[in-house]
C-alpha cells in the first residue's frame, strides 16, 4: 500500500484511515484512491473492526479535492474510463461498516464528495468545505450534484455547486452537510467517542442499519417498509440479538460478538 495512506487498527474495533499527503493538502491521486480501494477490502473482511475513520494529515486539510495535476493531459473519455472502472465513493457508501469522516480542515471538491460518501460527518469549526469546481469549468463529477442535494436540499446545493463558494463547518453543521462541527482541540475525542459508541453495537445490526437506511434513497417508502422488516426480521437469528434482548432483561451491558 502507498505511503501516501495510512492504516492503523485502534482500540475498541475502531480503525482510522490517513490520507497522507499532507504537502498536497491531502489531495486525491490515484495512488490513494487505489490505496483506499485495497484498504476498504482489508477492512471489510476484519472481523475485530467494526468502525472505519477518514481523516487527512496535518492540522489544514481533510482532502483538499483531486490533484489536479493529473487532470492536465487527461481526454475525456479516458476520464470517463477512469471515473468507471473504480469508484472510491461507490465503494466508501456500500462498505458493509459505517464510515466516520473526521473533517479537520480543507475539504473541498472530491475531498467534500468522499465525505458525503461516508455515513457520518464530524468537523472541525475551523473547516471549510464547498465544491469549487466551477473555477475549472467543470462541475461536480464524483456525487456532488447527487448526494448533496440529498443533504442540505436543492437550494444550498445550487448556491455551493454554482458559486463555488467555501463555507466553515459550523455553516456545514447548520445546513446539513456535517451533523456537527466542533472546536479543532475536541474534533478527534468527539469523533472516538462516537466511534465506540457505535462499536459497542452488533456489527450485523449495524450493517443492517446501514443498508436500510440508504435504501430509502432508492425505494418508494411501501418498498424501503418491505426491505426494512426483512432485516429486522432476519436479524432475530442471530446470537447478537438473543444477547442484545437477554442483556435488557437481566439488567446488563450486552456483550455483542457479530454472531
Amino acid at each position: 500500500m502507498s505511503d501516501a495512506l495510512l492504516v492503523e487498527k485502534l482500540d475498541g474495533h475502531i480503525a482510522k484511515i490517513t490520507i497522507n499527503r499532507p504537502d498536497k493538502l491531502n489531495a486525491l491521486n490515484k495512488a490513494v484512491r487505489q490505496g483506499m480501494f485495497e484498504a476498504l477490502e482489508d477492512l471489510a473482511g476484519d472481523d475485530d473492526v467494526r468502525v472505519v475513520i477518514i481523516t487527512g494529515a496535518g492540522e489544514k486539510s481533510f482532502i483538499a479535492g483531486a490533484d489536479i495535476s493529473e487532470f492536465k493531459d487527461a481526454r475525456p473519455v479516458e476520464q470517463y474510463r477512469s471515473m468507471q472502472s473504480g469508484n472510491i465513493y461507490v465503494a466508501l457508501e456500500t462498505f458493509p461498516k459505517p464510515v466516520i469522516a473526521m473533517i479537520n480542515g480543507f475539504c473541498l471538491g472530491g475531498g467534500c464528495e468522499l465525505a458525503m460518501a461516508c455515513d457520518m460527518r464530524v468537523a472541525s469549526t475551523k473547516a471549510k468545505l464547498g465544491q469549487p469546481e466551477i473555477n475549472l469549468g467543470l462541475i461536480p463529477g464524483a456525487g456532488g450534484t447527487q448526494r448533496l442535494p440529498r443533504l442540505v436540499g436543492e437550494g444550498w446545493a445550487m448556491r455551493l455547486v454554482m458559486s463555488g463558494e467555501l463555507i466553515s463547518g459550523e455553516k456545514a453543521a447548520e445546513i446539513g452537510l456535517v451533523e456537527v462541527a466542533v472546536e479543532p482541540d475536541e474534533l478527534e475525542a468527539h469523533v472516538m467517542t462516537l466511534a465506540s459508541n457505535i462499536a459497542g453495537r452488533s456489527p450485523m445490526a449495524l450493517q443492517a442499519a446501514k443498508e436500510s437506511i440508504l435504501a430509502a434513497r432508492r425505494m418508494p417508502l411501501d418498498e424501503g417498509l418491505k426491505f426494512e422488516r426483512g432485516w429486522f426480521s432476519l436479524l432475530f437469528s442471530t446470537d447478537d440479538m438473543a444477547e442484545g434482548v437477554g442483556a435488557f432483561l437481566e439488567k446488563r451491558k450486552p456483550e455483542f460478538t457479530g454472531s
